[in-house]
């Protein structure tokens, strides 16, 4: 009997321990979650667009009409964030503010997705006041690039939620990127990312051209975004674990001797070690340093990834272009460096 009475007190309080990933969030991502991801939901014509600005100011209202008639034009209600007119020096906002936009768009029951409508500088002051429980109660797909790439991987290292690394409101939205954008957000298509084809005049491919840094086929969690940024995380809680992940990055606008520092600060903090996959985007205006100058890109390359031995290639369709691909952050992907594709193998949405 006494047996009995001592294993039905452990059967019970058993019960009073709240299963992770269940309820209302109440620490860490990897308290909760373990390394499942967290899905948000498909969108359906008709369905709510809320706009964002987490980052940098608005200087014109033209910025905002347009991304509203982007999304309106393929089929969906728009929703404005209160605050993303409203201005704090270079920033679109109060941290205040713009913490208070994000917050009402994933607590708003109606708005089925969030862009952002700029980059800039700034999202990373916002992280550390962030609701996750809030955001990990409603999952809401979540697209932006550059400096949205510090929320980005914050809501996957605190909540395991796949968001979306592409074009914001200001891009340039062509006919194929907004049939890139219904494939993914609408028809949840698990997609490949490969290359425009395209020779133009010229007898070979000049533009768009991928280059292998080191063979292979390697399967893990795609993670990354600008470069700046995603260093700028380290050794903080925002930056997700690496370990076996397939890391991808971007650049616009620096000297060669940053980004130079930059990998070395990614070496020196286990980043590079511990990744499996390596994906280079574009360096968008990149040159090199003044005085004598500076290595190479491609010098960088044999310095800090070839020696690594992983699957690894350079000049994908991700970066400060127009048309770049819509790379699920946080999904399970296929990298074959030698032919310079991205394959998602299994849907990044839920249907």
């Amino acid at each position: 009997m006494e047996k009995r009475a001592f294993l039905k007190s452990i059967a019970l309080s058993l019960l009073s321990i709240p299963v992770l990933g269940m309820g209302q969030p109440t620490g860490d991502r990897d308290e909760l979650y373990g390394q499942a991801a967290l899905l948000a939901t498909r969108l359906k014509l008709g369905d709510t667009i809320g706009l964002i600005t987490p980052a940098g100011v608005l200087d014109d209202e033209e910025s905002i009409s347009i991304a509203r008639e982007i999304f309106e034009t393929l089929g969906f209600k728009v929703k404005e964030g209160k605050h993303i007119r409203s201005r704090y020096g270079n920033l679109a906002g109060t941290d205040q503010e713009r913490i208070a936009d994000i917050h009402d768009m994933f607590a708003d029951k109606t708005v089925k997705a969030i862009v952002c409508i700029r980059g800039g500088s700034g999202t990373s002051r916002l992280l550390d006041r962030l609701d996750y429980r809030l955001i990990a109660s409603d999952p809401k797909i979540l697209l932006g690039y550059s400096d949205i790439t510090a929320l980005i991987l914050a809501l996957y290292a605190k909540t395991g939620l796949i968001t979306f690394h592409g074009a914001v409101g200001i891009s340039t939205w062509t006919k194929k990127l907004a049939e890139a954008f219904n494939a993914q957000f609408v028809a949840n298509q698990p997609a490949i990312f490969e290359n425009p084809k395209s020779k133009g005049d010229s007898i070979v491919q000049t533009k768009d051209r991928i280059a292998t840094i080191h063979p292979g086929i390697v399967d893990g969690v795609l993670l990354g975004g600008n470069m700046t940024v995603l260093t700028g995380l380290c050794g903080s809680p925002y930056l997700p674990d690496f370990k076996d992940k397939i890391l991808f990055l971007e650049e616009v606008d620096e000297d060669m001797e940053r980004v130079d520092r930059m990998f070395c600060q990614l070496k020196n903090a286990g980043v590079l070690g511990a990744i499996k996959g390596f994906i280079f985007g574009k360096c968008t205006n990149c040159k090199p340093s003044g005085g004598y100058g500076s290595v190479t890109l491609d010098q960088l390359f044999n310095d800090y990834i070839k020696p690594l031995k992983i699957p690894a290639y350079t000049g994908a369709v991700v970066g400060h272009i127009a048309e770049q691909f819509i790379l699920p952050v946080g999904a399970k992907v296929r990298v074959d460096a030698s032919q310079g594709t991205i394959a998602l193998m299994e849907p990044a949405l839920k249907d």
